[in-house]
């Protein structure tokens, strides 16, 4: 069974200079302001940033301009990104340690006050602010190495000033106008992966705490967009409560209305290659499930914390009552790991869904282009069958699969036959790194480079990033519509 330590990703979290470089701050008041003590006078500016901003905004000083939250991200890449002990979350510590922290500092400026007027007063004060600064840097950044990068930020004073700032600006109904928060377009839309969660510097479970306007409310939310980076539905976005009300207001759910929970058991089990298998599913709970070709559904993984996966239905659906899947091996994958361990015919298993428009075939579409590679062929082989029976209007079906290698070529036998059966349908198989093989060598984007007169056609891509984002502008050279450009990844693209 997987560790709690594998379920924490080390995910990219700069994502603007003041991120990846705000660092510098932190070094050059700590460490130079033990040789020039008056740059430890840039401190109560920062101070003064944090608690502004706090009051409008809650603790995004934190996640955006925090000179030690960017030192303690770019720790990232050397830390054990390990769980976070929860009393260093609990209120008696975050409370216990600001009234410590809080007395000291204050004792030690009264000291330092005491010298008003002197000529040395300002290099006083200065170094006092300086080691202070050294201070966090050191049991921070020590901190983050053993544990987590954002350690220290669970009680750190400063951020607990900003909260005591925002709950002042909530009281004000200030915050209601001004504050962005982590807000997801649509509930039906949350994979519920978790991923939010996986890669939250501070370990918050937003898709679990969604408010009824879609919106995550934890006071400790720095709102450092790391989890709106990495959702794999691409549903996340930093919101005020008025744009979040709107956006839920214009935000479709075709191909999601129909999302239920349902208890399946596993019946079938079988080996696709040595990286791929394949599982059937027949519901239980309810007894018949309407879905279409191209949709997904979400499998869950765990209960504690409840985590699921999200594959597409790669089954012809026959009469609503079964579907399949296929779970491509990724060594350090949480999820797939669990699944190829765990998962065995006779089990029961929770599922959501069905989900998806992405690949929502067009029955006015007379020329049709699927384009898939790696595991990306899923969804083909159900919309292949699904056109050819139920797309009159459909008179050219082609399907371009790559693969690295021969053997990867998932249901190649199944597509064969479908042209041999259909005359308008046609299938290109592409290997990447094979040496000796009959079949055509290269990726699918240079089968895509060779082909004439794609106007017209409506193309379904499902795949890798990279391969669809080059296919993407392929097929606009060759005369294709975006309109009629339809797609689908496990990553994010932005087109």
């Amino acid at each position: 069974m997987a560790t709690q330590k594998n379920y924490n990703i080390k995910a990219k979290r700069t994502f603007s200079l003041i991120r990846k470089f705000g660092w510098l701050i932190t070094v050059l008041v700590a460490i130079g302001g033990l040789w020039e003590p008056k740059l430890g006078l840039i401190v109560p500016f920062i101070m003064a940033g944090l608690i502004t901003t706090g009051f409008f905004t809650g603790r995004s000083w934190c996640g955006k301009y925090c000179p030690h939250g960017s030192l303690f991200d770019n720790i990232l890449p050397i830390s054990k990104n390990a769980k976070i002990p929860s009393f260093l979350t609990s209120k008696l510590m975050i409370v216990g340690f600001f009234i410590f922290f809080m007395f000291n500092f204050m004792r030690r400026v009264v000291n330092v006050f005491q010298n008003w007027g002197a000529y040395d007063f300002l290099d006083r004060l200065g170094l006092l602010f300086a080691n202070t600064f050294l201070m966090v840097l050191i049991v921070g950044g020590l901190l983050a190495m053993l544990i987590t990068p954002r350690i220290w930020c669970q009680f750190c004073p400063m951020g607990s000033m900003q909260k005591l700032s925002h709950k002042l600006g909530k009281m004000f109904g200030i915050t209601e106008k001004t504050e962005k928060k982590v807000t997801i377009s649509a509930l039906e839309k949350c994979h519920k992966c978790g991923k939010c969660s996986r890669v939250c510097p501070f370990q918050l479970q937003p898709y679990l705490e969604f408010s009824d306007v879609n919106q995550f409310n934890n006071v400790n939310c720095i709102k450092c967009s790391t989890c709106v980076e990495h959702c794999p539905a691409g549903a996340l976005s930093l919101e005020t409560q008025n744009d979040a009300m709107k956006l839920k207001a214009r935000t479709s759910i075709e191909g999601y209305e129909d999302r239920k929970k349902i208890t399946a058991r596993i019946t079938a089990k079988k080996e696709l290659s040595e990286e791929a298998n394949e599982y059937v599913f027949t519901f239980e709970s309810p007894k018949e499930v309407n879905y279409r070709s191209g949709q997904f559904i979400l499998v869950k993984i765990q209960e504690r914390p409840s985590s699921f996966r999200a594959y597409t239905i790669s089954s012809y659906n026959e009469d609503n009552r079964q579907l399949s899947i296929i779970v491509k091996k990724i060594p350090s994958g949480y999820g797939t790991s669990k699944i190829f361990s765990e998962f065995n015919i006779g089990d029961v298993v929770e599922l959501e869904g069905p989900m998806g428009n992405e690949l929502m075939l067009d029955p006015s579409a007379e020329k049709i282009l699927f384009v898939a590679n790696g595991i990306g062929i899923t969804p083909f082989i159900a919309m292949s069958k699904d056109t050819l029976l139920n797309y009159p209007n459909a008179k050219v079906i082609h399907l371009i699969s790559g693969q690295k290698y021969e053997k990867d070529l998932l249901y190649h036998d199944y597509f064969n036959k479908l042209a041999e059966q259909y005359d308008k349908f046609s299938y290109t198989a592409i290997v990447s790194r094979e040496k000796t093989t009959s079949l055509k060598k290269g990726r699918v984007t240079d089968e895509l480079r060779n082909m004439t007169d794609l106007k017209g056609y409506k193309v379904y891509m499902c795949g890798t990033k990279n391969m669809i984002k080059e296919s993407y502008n392929i097929l606009l050279e060759k005369g294709v519509e975006k309109a009629d450009i339809s797609y689908e990844s496990d990553h994010k693209i932005v087109l």
